[in-house]
């Protein structure tokens, strides 16, 4: 008589790990030396043309560029 045969038994496979993605920082643009240069201008003529605060119409038309990107 012959002997019966072993019946195979299988693991379930189990679903390949998924890739962990690199969490992405937001791409900054941030605005060219000119187009600050020229919004700066455009601040200092609102202001009436009144001196010794170039740097604070500098850094604001840097974050109001920033912000508009």
């Amino acid at each position: 008589m012959p002997t019966p045969k072993a019946e195979k038994t299988t693991k379930p496979r189990k679903a390949p790990a998924k890739k962990k993605v690199a969490a992405q920082e937001p791409t900054v643009i941030r605005p060219s030396h000119e187009q600050i240069a020229h919004r700066a201008h455009q601040l200092w003529i609102e202001r009436g043309r009144d001196h010794g605060k170039h740097e604070e119409d500098w850094f604001r038309a840097e974050q109001e560029l920033m912000k508009a990107s």
